[in-house]
């Protein structure tokens, strides 16, 4: 069924448009077993500790550092 809605390749590629190559690669990386920043593997006791986290303490603890 149309809904007149385009959900194309073009509107689904702008949240990462404007990241660098390692972010988007990391990017495709995310979910429970990968930092979504980074791209590094999110150690498992972090994953038990804080369930459905998307981030590694490092890049979780940037993330969440304020900025002056």
């Amino acid at each position: 069924m149309a809904t007149g809605h385009d959900t194309g390749p073009v509107q689904a590629d702008a949240p990462v448009a404007h990241l660098g190559l390692d972010r988007v690669l990391a990017f495709g990386l995310a979910g429970a077993s990968h930092c979504a920043d980074c791209g590094e593997p999110i150690p498992h006791k972090r994953q038990q500790a804080a369930p459905g986290c998307t981030r590694c303490v490092d890049c979780q603890s940037t993330h969440e550092r304020p900025t002056r």
